[in-house]
């Protein structure tokens, strides 16, 4: 500091000035005028709200004490332990991990062999990927967020399935981002209402989210369906966040096509990950293919992601140096037990709640889910599928996630990759319980003169 004296009146006034480090000076600056304490959190976190944490933490979730607790909620293949990963994963992670060359930062859009691994895994004729067309991402929810903020601002609206994936809305609302819910139909194994998801685009439409096979559905769109949405999405220029996280992971009889194959013309940020075909969610390792389409993203868009990608340098960097054994060493058998366990799991699922009145499932093609639609009429004890899933827990010990978590009421999900002896309990005291409230409706006047 320099201090100047300066004498006004008699009285010593202190002058502070301080130098920059061009050497100029500038005055101190002024005393904050806040008098008290007041940190409050930001809007950003305030408009951030995951619908199923909301729905979940609100229940009163007290099971059974005389019958052990089933969760068939957590869409997470390794809870019970009866799905592990594959040897020659943990092999590729421990080879990597001795290596030693994997424990210092990666680059922000991870390194560039580990990229050139995806794209050569996931390209095909009609739609060839090189490792710039790669981003590689803390799990597939990070790729997700970052597809989502480079397409979109304050203001801007993006479609998203109805039943569909919660952290769709989380994202875009704490970004300012307008959320518009297209229908799913379950009577046609959840297909999308076109007709409704066209009429929800407006200029401000910056993106349309088609997750395929679904969370929380289970359906898988066949190639003419999705051929019917991207001809929508071409129609109105809005471009595609494909989340295909579940790609593969499809029934015998099934084909499951990625989104980008398919399209002449639609852009396309496709985003998937380890977490679900290899059955390991907690090594966080996600990805973004990106299919430019007629160079429409351009450099702009790509240079958003690698912009958005330095936030945080997310993508783990051993399991980085693993992805090329894992993706190229992985045995197929592996693969085909997993989906044969999920196909006769969801048979058996789909079986015994069939024939329980008031029920009515819906059969899935892939993925680990399967959800149940509830005819409420018949069930006079409980408002919605909220209390219904509640009660089912409290007499049952048996949970289930309340479709009202997926803004799709009136619904409940199941989980399943549980063990099959606990699918087949739970689905035996599931049918308890309905027997128990099931009620049948009232005949009107017309049917009691008859």
């Amino acid at each position: 500091y320099e201090l100047f004296i300066m004498r006004i009146n008699g009285s010593l006034r202190d002058l502070c000035v301080r130098k920059n480090v061009n050497g100029s000076l500038y005055p101190a600056k002024a005393k904050s005028r806040r008098q008290r304490w007041e940190v409050k959190p930001s809007e950003m976190s305030n408009n951030t709200l995951n619908p199923i944490r909301a729905i979940v933490d609100g229940m009163k979730l007290t099971p059974n004490p005389d019958k052990p607790m089933i969760a068939l909620s957590i869409g997470d293949p390794t809870v019970f332990g009866n799905l592990p990963t594959d040897d020659a994963v943990l092999q590729a992670m421990k080879d990597a991990i001795d290596s030693q060359k994997y424990n210092g930062y990666a680059p922000s859009v991870g390194y560039l062999k580990s990229r050139q691994v995806v794209a050569n895994f996931f390209s095909c004729p009609e739609a060839s990927l090189e490792a710039e067309d790669v981003i590689l991402t803390s799990g597939c929810s990070q790729a997700i967020d970052l597809a989502i903020s480079v397409l979109c601002n304050p203001g801007d609206n993006i479609l998203v399935p109805c039943p569909g994936f919660s952290l769709y809305k989380t994202l875009a609302v704490s970004m300012g981002i307008k959320v518009k819910l297209y229908n799913l139909l379950p009577e046609k194994s959840w297909e999308v209402d076109l007709q409704h998801m066209e009429s929800l685009i407006d200029e401000r439409t910056s993106c349309l989210i088609v997750t395929n096979p679904s969370n929380p559905c289970g359906s898988v769109f066949s190639k003419e369906h999705l051929q019917k949405i991207l001809k929508v999405a071409s129609k109105h220029c809005v471009p595609i966040l494909a989340d295909e996280i579940y790609s593969d992971m499809v029934f015998p009889g099934c084909s499951c096509p990625s989104m980008a194959s398919l399209s002449s013309d639609v852009p396309i940020l496709s985003c998937g990950g380890l977490a679900k075909r290899w059955l390991v969610p907690g090594w966080r390792m996600g990805w973004i293919l990106i299919h430019d389409r007629n160079d429409i993203f351009g450099y702009d868009i790509r240079q958003g992601l690698v912009k958005l990608s330095q936030r945080i340098l997310g993508a783990c960097s051993i399991v980085q140096g693993a992805l090329e054994s894992i993706l190229n060493n992985t045995p197929q058998c592996f693969y085909n037990n997993t989906i044969s366990f999920l196909k006769s799991n969801s048979e058996i699922c789909f079986n015994e709640l069939s024939t329980v009145p008031g029920l009515n499932p819906v059969m899935p093609s892939g993925a680990m889910y399967l959800m149940v639609g509830i005819d409420m009429d018949h069930f006079p004890d409980f408002k919605n599928d909220v209390d219904f899933t509640e009660q089912l827990v409290t007499e049952q010990s048996v949970f289930c996630l309340p479709a009202s978590a997926f803004e799709y009421p009136n619904f409940f999900r199941i989980v399943v990759t549980v063990p099959e002896e606990m699918m087949v309990e739970a689905c035996g005291r599931i049918r308890e319980f309905c027997q128990c409230h099931y009620r049948p409706r009232s005949r009107d006047s017309n049917d009691l003169d008859q």
